[in-house]
C-alpha cells in the first residue's frame, strides 16, 4: 500500500495530536512538554527512545528486517519549537499560552514524523536503521548544532538525513525541491553608534548619532545594490533603530539592528566587510564612532544533488510527476537543518500546505490534510534508501 494511504487511515488521530501540540506551544530549548509527549508516543509504538540531546531533543531508533551484512542508516528530522508570537486565531485549538504560538508549522512537522515512525515501526519494510531526530530550537538557529555538540551523529550515525517544511500557497499533495540551495544563510547584526549627546536646542555642541544612524541606514542599502553580483542573491534589511526618547535631548548612542541573507558564505562575508567599513566611515563623517557585531545564525541550506533527486523521485512515485516541482526556487528564509547537511548528505523538501496564511503570521495554522503527504514521503524515502529487496 502507498504509505500516504496507510497513514491517512489514522488522520483523525494524528489531527488530534497535532492540534494538542498547537494549543501548547513551547519556545526553543523549552520544549519539555512537547519532547515528553514525543517520547511517550514513540515508546507506545515500541520504539527505542533517547532523550536530552541538545537539551530537549529526542531521538527514536527503529531497526528494520536486518537482511544486509552492513545495513545503512537514515535520519529523519522534525523541528518542535514555536514562535514568540501572539496568535489571532479563534478556533478551539488556538494557543493557550499568551505570546507563544506555532506560527511555522512545527506542530505539523512533529506530528508527521510521529506518523511516519508509526508506519515504519509497524511495517519494517526496510533493511537498516532509522533515526528519528526530533530537534529543539530551530527558530533560534541553534537546536541542530546543540544536538551535534551532544554527539548526535557519533551516537546515531546516518548515511543520509532528510527533512521537510510545509509551504503555504502550494496545494496539499504537492512537493517542491531542487538539487542545490533551498534556503539562505542567515545573519543578525547590531551596529552601535557612539556620539556626544546634549540639548536639542544646541546641536552644534553635540556629535549627533541619530543623524549618523539615519545616514548609515541609507548607505547600507548600497551594499547589495552595488557590491553584490546580481547573479548572487542577497538581502540586507535594517529592521530597527533604538535611541533616545526625549523630545529635547540629543542622545549619546544609537543602535541599529537587522538581518542579512545570502546563499553563499563568500557573499555573506563580503556584505559583512562592506557593512563594517560603511559603519566606521559614515559615523566618522558625523564625528561619531561605530562598531558592528555580525552573528551568523545558520549557513545556507544546500541540498545534496543525488539525495534531492532521489527524494523527488520518491515524491513522484507517491503522487505523480505532475505534482512535484523539481526546480523549486530557493527562499531567503533560513533553516538550521543546514548544519546537519554540512555533516551528512541529504535533502530538504517542501510540502504543500494549501491556501493558508503565510509562515510566522499570527493567523497561520498548519493544514492537517497535509499530514499523510509529509509522513508518507518521509516513510517512502526510508523504504527506497534502505530497500529490503537488496
Amino acid at each position: 500500500m502507498n504509505p500516504i494511504d496507510a497513514i491517512a487511515q489514522h488522520l483523525g488521530e494524528y489531527t488530534a495530536w497535532r492540534r494538542d501540540l498547537h494549543a501548547h506551544p513551547e519556545l526553543g530549548f523549552e520544549e519539555s512538554r512537547t519532547s515528553a509527549l514525543v517520547a511517550a508516543r514513540l515508546e507506545a509504538m515500541g520504539i527505542e527512545v533517547h532523550r536530552g540531546l541538545g537539551g530537549t531533543g529526542v531521538v527514536g531508533v527503529i531497526r528494520g528486517k536486518g537482511r544486509g551484512n552492513a545495513p545503512r542508516s537514515i535520519g529523519l528530522r522534525a523541528d518542535m519549537d514555536a514562535l514568540p508570537l501572539s496568535e489571532t486565531n479563534g478556533f478551539g485549538h488556538a494557543s493557550t499560552t499568551p505570546g507563544k504560538m506555532h506560527g511555522c508549522g512545527h506542530d505539523g512537522h512533529t506530528t508527521m514524523l510521529l506518523a511516519a515512525a508509526r508506519y515504519l515501526a509497524e511495517t519494517r519494510n526496510f533493511d537498516g536503521t532509522v533515526h528519528l531526530l526530533f530537534q529543539p530550537a530551530e527558530e533560534l538557529g541553534s537546536g541542530a548544532p546543540a544536538m551535534q555538540k551532544d554527539g548526535l551523529f557519533e551516537r546515531f550515525p546516518c548515511d543520509a538525513v532528510y527533512a521537510l517544511h510545509n509551504k503555504p500557497g502550494m496545494p496539499v499533495g504537492h512537493y517542491g525541491i531542487n538539487p542545490g540551495p533551498m534556503l539562505a544563510g542567515v545573519a543578525f547584526f547590531d551596529i552601535h553608534i557612539q556620539g556626544k549627546g546634549g540639548h536639542a536646542a544646541r546641536p552644534e555642541v553635540t556629535q549627533d548619532p541619530v543623524v549618523a544612524g539615519a545616514a548609515l541606514i541609507s548607505a547600507l542599502q548600497s551594499v547589495v545594490a552595488r557590491n553584490v553580483s546580481a547573479h548572487s542573491p542577497a538581502v540586507l534589511s535594517v529592521t530597527g533603530m533604538e535611541t533616545g526618547r526625549a523630545y529635547n535631548v540629543i542622545p549619546d548612542t544609537v543602535r541599529l539592528f537587522g538581518t542579512v541573507r545570502a546563499f553563499s558564505a563568500d557573499v555573506m562575508d563580503l556584505v559583512r566587510q562592506r557593512m563594517e567599513t560603511l559603519a566606521r566611515d559614515v559615523a566618522l563623517g558625523f564625528a561619531c564612532t561605530a562598531s558592528l557585531v555580525f552573528r551568523v545564525l545558520t549557513p545556507p541550506l544546500v541540498n545534496h544533488a543525488e539525495n534531492a533527486e532521489r527524494m523527488a523521485d520518491v515524491a513522484a512515485g507517491l503522487v505523480g510527476e505532475g505534482q512535484v516541482n523539481r526546480n523549486q526556487p530557493p527562499s531567503m528564509g533560513g533553516e538550521d537543518f543546514a548544519y546537519f547537511l554540512q555533516a551528512v548528505p541529504g535533502a530538504f523538501i517542501n510540502i504543500g500546505n494549501g491556501a493558508t496564511r503565510d509562515l510566522h503570521h499570527p493567523g497561520y495554522d498548519f493544514n492537517d490534510e497535509a499530514i499523510p503527504y509529509g509522513a508518507g514521503v518521509l516513510a517512502a524515502i526510508v523504504e527506497r534508501e534502505l530497500s529490503a529487496e537488496g
